[in-house]
């Protein structure tokens, strides 16, 4: 068994738990299924493979800004962090080394549940949570059975997470359509699920807001605070206030052992960090542009053939694409209450909170995209509060949960730690007299529930995907950039073709650039942008009009030469004075309407 174990903690380690290589096969596999020409599989390959490579460059760069933030605040508010009789790498020696066999085997057990059920439609694809899931679960399991036989917590920690992946994406599934847009082909496997649903649903039941009319990404600020739309800059100058007033406060000490030798004046320090975060989050959200590009038209090989009907299943940053104010309205709201929650909890004598900042973020941006989806800005504030409110009391009640096996899974949790760890705990810690074997029982009521759901939903109608959306080409491939300009748009309905009209069409062609280069455009660049640019490439064919397509946020577009640009009215006129055409289109997936727009726009300039 040794041999064995040492053959699947290799797999394990060196594929699994690799995001980058992980992504990059499937990128290969399904590009070659797709019998794609050789140099289109190794660029896409490649591309895959680095776009993930450079979001996690993105993710080092701002989460050790992160800890020294974390930090400096519990020292400005005088908070030591509580003590704990093991740590996680006490448990990871011991029974948590068990955890390469959960992951192997559950990613078993989720394959063979997506490729028997049409309705498991996604595969988890988030390979870090992979791990830190595979731990909750093996500690969950130790905390209420006591030392069992590793073989034992290998088999119902891969049932139970094998189930969990499964299921995850499914229950996201009606909200990440409306965050996203495109017809459900791309799944959350994040561990904040369980906040994107409370949020999503909470929001609306308590009718918070219209989705439309309070957008968070069509807020009307005043000219001076206009700056806050880019949000690079918002990042920086939020985050910088924040560390600037918790290092006036900060023991001296504490705030320099986190500059780490650092020669310049505290304060300096502080707004470099901040100028560190705002730069890793733009890198992170450049490598999900890259690396979604790829990986959704590449997935569609294995969707074919291998897996037939499945989506992939992706990290959290993905909906970051859709709504970046509604990410930092979220964070800034998550921080805030759990501040104030930390004053509280101390002031009552309760429990001394750890600002888990990483998780106030990803969850924050989380609660504010969904909540966005929903309710507008009101509901990325209220996904933010709750994300707060969450963390805080998970924190506080797990802390004596795990406190024999690694209490930092409290601190270090996302809210789906909580729900599925409470939950296991309190089945299993019901079933443990019986003795060890009863563990076997919690894992075999999980697979028959996830069974009867997949039954349940295999009979159910499928969700309506936009016909548009569904027939658009989802080829992927980067063409040319461009930079944005004034020329307004407007809206009228497709004039029947003649052949005078042809003619006329024809000369006045003659003028146009060949290829046209034309540029989508939208606040991060990755989510309605893509959108956007594969519903203009089958407008412009319909036209006629032989162009060359890219997509990119508001700030890189400043910097990048194009003919024509499009997108939403309010991301155009933060690029109002450059040379390019603008074309305001409102619906990403509609054809229709991006076909009546840039035939009134390229006949006013004479290019049609």
């Amino acid at each position: 068994m040794g041999v064995f174990e040492d053959i699947v903690t290799l797999i394990t380690d060196n594929f699994l738990s690799q995001v980058a290589l992980l992504i990059g096969l499937i990128a290969f596999v399904g590009l070659a299924l797709q019998r794609k020409p050789v140099e289109q599989v190794v660029a896409g390959t490649l591309r895959a493979t680095i776009g993930v490579v450079i979001l996690n460059i993105g993710v080092e760069i701002f989460v050790g800004g992160l800890v020294a933030f974390q930090a400096i605040v519990s020292s400005a508010m005088g908070l030591e962090p509580p003590a704990a009789a093991s740590t996680l790498t006490d448990f990871n020696a011991g029974a948590g080394s068990v955890v390469p066999l959960i992951i192997a085997g559950g990613f078993l057990v989720h394959l063979a549940l997506v490729r028997i059920f049409k309705a498991a439609r996604y595969v988890y694809l988030t390979g870090h949570l992979m791990y830190w899931m595979s731990v909750v679960i093996a500690a969950t399991l130790v905390e209420a059975f006591g030392e069992v036989d590793r073989w034992l917590l290998a088999g119902v920690g891969s049932v139970l997470i094998g189930c969990y992946w499964v299921l995850q994406p499914l229950w996201t599934a009606p909200l990440m359509r409306r965050v996203m847009r495109d017809g459900g082909e791309v799944g959350l496997a994040h561990t904040t699920s369980t906040l994107a649903v409370a949020t999503g649903y909470g929001a609306k039941w308590l009718r918070l807001g219209d989705p439309e009319r309070h957008d968070s990404e069509a807020l009307k600020l005043p000219k001076a605070l206009s700056f806050f739309k880019d949000v690079n800059v918002s990042t920086a100058f939020i985050i910088g206030v924040i560390m600037l007033i918790s290092i006036a406060f900060a023991d001296g000490g504490v705030v320099e052992e986190q500059m780490a030798g650092a020669t310049v004046m505290p304060w300096v320090w502080g707004l470099l960090q901040a100028l560190r975060f705002a730069a890793g989050i733009a890198i992170l959200l450049f490598g999900v542009r890259m690396f979604l590009a790829e990986i959704v038209p590449a997935f569609r090989g294995l969707s074919e053939r291998a897996l037939p009907g499945t989506h992939p299943a992706l990290d959290i940053p993905v909906t970051f694409t859709k709504a970046p104010t509604a990410v930092m309205l979220g964070f800034l709201a998550s921080t805030i209450v759990f501040l104030i929650l930390m004053g509280v909890f101390a002031a009552a004598g309760w429990f001394v909170l750890v600002p888990p900042m990483i998780m106030l973020f990803f969850g924050g941006g989380a609660g504010g995209v969904f909540g966005n989806a929903v309710a507008g800005w009101r509901g990325a504030v209220f996904g933010g509060v709750l994300n707060g409110i969450l963390l805080a009391f998970g924190q506080w009640f797990s802390w004596g949960l795990y406190g024999d096996t690694a209490p930092e899974l409290a601190t270090l949790a996302d809210p789906d730690w909580f729900a599925v760890g409470w939950l296991l705990m309190g089945v299993s810690t019901l079933l443990a007299p019986l003795g060890a074997w009863s563990a076997w029982l919690v894992a075999g009521a999980v697979l028959v529930v996830t069974i009867l759901v997949l039954v349940i939903l295999g009979r159910r109608p499928a969700p309506p995907i936009d016909a548009e959306r569904e027939t658009a080409d989802a080829s992927g491939e980067p063409v040319l950039a461009g930079r944005a300009g004034t020329a307004e748009a407007e809206g009228a309905s497709s004039p029947q073709t003649t052949p005078s009209a042809t003619a006329t069409s024809a000369a006045a062609g003659a003028d146009r650039p060949s290829p046209l280069r034309v540029l989508a455009v939208c606040g991060a660049g990755m989510g309605s942008s893509l959108i956007l640019r594969r519903t203009a490439e089958q407008a412009l064919d319909r036209l006629g009009v032989e162009a060359q397509l890219d997509h990119t946020d508001v700030g890189s577009a400043r910097g990048t030469q194009a003919d024509v640009v499009i997108g939403q009215p309010a991301y155009l006129d933060e690029l109002a004075g450059g040379d390019a055409l603008a074309v305001p289109i409102e619906s990403f997936v509609d054809v229709k309407q991006a076909e009546q727009r840039l035939r009134t726009a390229l006949e006013r300039q004479g290019w049609l």
